[in-house]
């Protein structure tokens, strides 16, 4: 053995074989009990971050189950990610001084794929160099044409079961990037604004109404002024009409009991197309909506005088107009409220109605709820049980419908002529039932989280012929814990609809890994670590333990270079080890002896530290199995690195370093067993360097492979 481990010689070779010998594959165990997690398909739209080193998790739960003779997939894929990809990809033409709008939706389109494509290599091979042994033979992309049928069909089977409807209805829009968002893709902040108090005159009489608010230029849209029916300040203005200034409308004053007496002065405009509590109260009194800010963001022809400034521009521009009319009473400067903004650009959204495709989510809600409280999906960490069924209890119907060129293009075909829409399972309608042939495809594309709800299911069936009847439900859903509601409540409940099953049995969310200073990371930053940068320098295995050791699973951690060291130093100490055993098999007293493997029957003719070693060996096989079981990942680290750099290299080497010395075969017996079970308790974490180092132990049956047996 060298003197030294370098992991550069060692890491490439070894996955390589792993590969080659199909010792991924489910096949290798092929009557043993199936196991399955489905890999969260990364982002086809850049290299991997260091987050993505996470996958760790499921790796090291594979290959413990794999080594337990379990049947054990884990399926491989990558995700279109639509509007993330574009958004990417816009800013890739940006910089070369293009746009979007310099090409039709095709060349888009292509220009796009070929971009991922060309990034999917990349990705790939990151995950082979941090040692994640999936089964590439069964990769799937969330474009694949077999994947895209089966989201046709269940967007066709939502339609046909009456659980899918279109609508016009206020969307969460961004006029920056150009697309809608559901509720969970708008992010909330406190910002500091200015609340305007403006005044409606009476549309007869003497005598207006003032109201608060922190957007007047949307007043151009509004379609009453509300109050609350138990507030007597308005009781004799109910019912009647003010005058809609810089407008020839006419508004009425209308009482609902949502409207908040201390806000303001009590009385609040009513915008339908521009606020969503405005919107329901609209349709509770069945007012028009009135449309003043297109989806470029500017003002359009109904605002008047005011069209074609932007939103913002508008709002002082406004202000201005209705000063010199005297219809400002005042302005509070040092107003703080909550405003939504586009997760991606930042920029603030703006409501805006809009035909889109819905799925009512109540009844899929339901099902889920049902599962998760009679346990046939559990949680860890725990915690996360009661979020999501919370969101499950409180969702909202999701608007599927995104305006981007990326992605699954919606199958549905809209008459020109009876304005009827008609749903397929992708294929074009020779005819509308009115009998017109003159049909236009929607040019919207499907939300990514729709397609991906559906990757539990999708990926086996689209597989080897019976691994949706071997792997599904899936054992394990392992991701990090910011797309519970996302993707893995939308999962279970479009699992359950279109299976009749739930998709996996255990759902484990691992936390957030952040830079040195305890900051998320993101590009935007410029604080993004680049996994690989880590691995060539500290090797995989101690980047993978470094990862698991010291970090109450669940809970975020920030990348320590202090701990990735000591975590290189670990496979140092465990290639001395190593190289401490093989020394002593050459010794010459050892030299020609065939000795033979430890066997509890020795247990009569042991030394009391021997005896000591062999107990703490067999303690540690079933706290390691224990803590593994029960997803306590970081206590079978903190284990492991105690007892083979404490109990065996520090105490128990040195106790016997004499005796081996003089020849004692019990103590190289005792000391080559207790390597062995290290070894492979330590293989899921840190698979290389014990690979390495099996293939090293001296005398050993070659035909044995350290994945073949988890000790018990």
């Amino acid at each position: 053995m060298d003197k030294v481990y370098d992991h550069k010689k060692v890491e490439e070779r070894i996955y390589k074989d792993w590969e080659e010998k199909g010792y991924f594959s489910p096949e290798i165990n092929p009557n043993g009990k199936p196991y399955s997690i489905i890999l969260p398909p990364p982002n086809a739209n850049a290299p991997l971050h260091f987050g993505h080193a996470m996958y760790v998790i499921e790796d090291i739960l594979i290959r413990y189950h794999r080594m337990k003779g379990c049947k054990t997939l884990w399926l491989p894929g990558a995700d279109h990610a639509g509007f993330e990809t574009q958004f990417v990809f816009e800013k890739k033409l940006q910089e070369e001084g293009k746009s979007r709008f310099d090409y039709d939706r095709e060349t888009l389109y292509k220009m796009i794929w070929d971009f991922v494509q060309g990034n999917r290599p990349i990705m790939e091979d990151q995950l082979r160099r941090l040692g994640f042994s999936l089964d590439w033979t069964r990769k799937k992309f969330t474009l694949d044409e077999d994947i895209k049928k089966i989201v046709y069909e269940t967007f066709k089977k939502l339609y046909n079961d009456g659980f899918l409807y279109r609508d016009k209805r206020l969307v969460n829009y961004c006029t920056h990037d150009g697309t809608s968002f559901s509720d969970l893709e708008v992010i909330y902040k406190e910002k500091d604004a200015s609340l305007y108090f403006i005044k409606y005159p009476l549309a007869r009489g003497k005598g207006f109404i003032t109201v608060a608010t922190t957007r007047p230029e949307t007043m151009l849209g509004d379609t009453a002024v509300a109050v609350n029916p138990k507030d007597k300040r308005y009781k004799e203005l109910i019912g009647k009409f003010l005058s809609l200034p810089f407008t020839e409308r006419q508004i009425p004053v209308v009482e609902d009991s949502a409207v908040d007496m201390e806000f303001g002065t009590g009385a609040v405009k009513i915008t339908p197309a521009h606020d969503f509590n405005d919107f329901e109260l609209a349709k509770r009194h069945n007012l028009q909506m009135v449309q003043v800010i297109g989806f470029d963001g500017k003002m359009n022809k109904k605002a008047g005088m005011f069209v074609g400034m932007y939103a913002k521009a508008a709002r002082k521009a406004v202000i201005e107009e209705m000063k010199k009319k005297g219809l400002v009473e005042k302005i509070n400067e040092n107003y703080v409220h909550r405003i939504g903004l586009c997760y991606k650009c930042k920029n603030p959204i703006e409501p805006l109605p809009l035909e889109q495709w819905f799925v009512k989510m109540r009844p899929l809600a339901s099902s889920a709820i049902k599962a998760i409280k009679d346990n046939k999906i559990k949680f860890y960490p725990q915690r996360h049980k009661k979020t999501i069924l919370q969101f499950l209890e409180n969702i909202k119907d999701w608007n599927i419908s995104r305006q981007i060129a990326w992605g699954i293009r919606i199958p549905a075909w809209s008459c020109q002529d009876c304005k009827n829409w008609i749903v397929t399972k992708e294929e074009k309608p020779k005819q509308c039932k009115c009998g017109s042939g003159i049909l236009k495809q929607d040019t919207d594309t499907f939300d990514t989280w729709f397609s991906s709800s559906q990757w539990p299911f999708a990926t086996l069936m689209t597989n080897k012929k019976e691994d949706l009847k071997s792997f599904y439900p899936n054992s394990v859903m392992e991701t990090m814990y910011d797309i519970l509601l996302f993707w893995v409540a939308r999962m279970i409940m479009v699992g359950i609809y279109k299976t009749g099953n739930i998709p996996f049995r255990e759902v484990v969310l691992h936390g957030m890994v952040k830079d040195p200073l305890g900051k998320k990371m993101s590009k935007s930053k410029g604080n993004v670590v680049d996994p690989l940068e880590i691995v060539d320098k500290y090797g995989a295995d101690a980047v993978r333990f470094a990862l698991v050791y010291g970090t109450a699973f669940g809970n975020d951690q920030s990348l320590s270079f202090p701990k990735l060291q000591a975590m290189r130093n670990f496979t140092n100490k465990l290639w001395n080890i190593g190289r401490f055993i093989e020394m002593q098999f050459s010794l010459e007293y050892f030299k020609e002896k065939n000795l033979s493997f430890y066997s509890k029957e020795m247990d009569k003719n042991l030394l009391k530290e021997d005896q000591a070693i062999i107990n703490a060996t067999n303690q540690l096989i079933k706290k390691t199995t224990s803590s593994i079981d029960s997803y306590r990942f970081h206590d079978s680290a903190a284990q492991l690195y105690e007892f083979i750099w404490h109990k065996l290299a520090d105490i128990y080497v040195e106790q016997i370093k004499e005796r081996l010395k003089n020849g004692d075969e019990n103590a190289l017996i005792v000391l080559r067993h207790v390597w062995i079970m290290s070894l492979k308790l330590l293989h899921p974490f840190m698979p290389f360097i014990t690979e390495e180092l099996w293939n090293k132990i001296p005398r050993i049956t070659k035909t044995e492979l350290i994945i073949s047996k988890w000790p018990k």
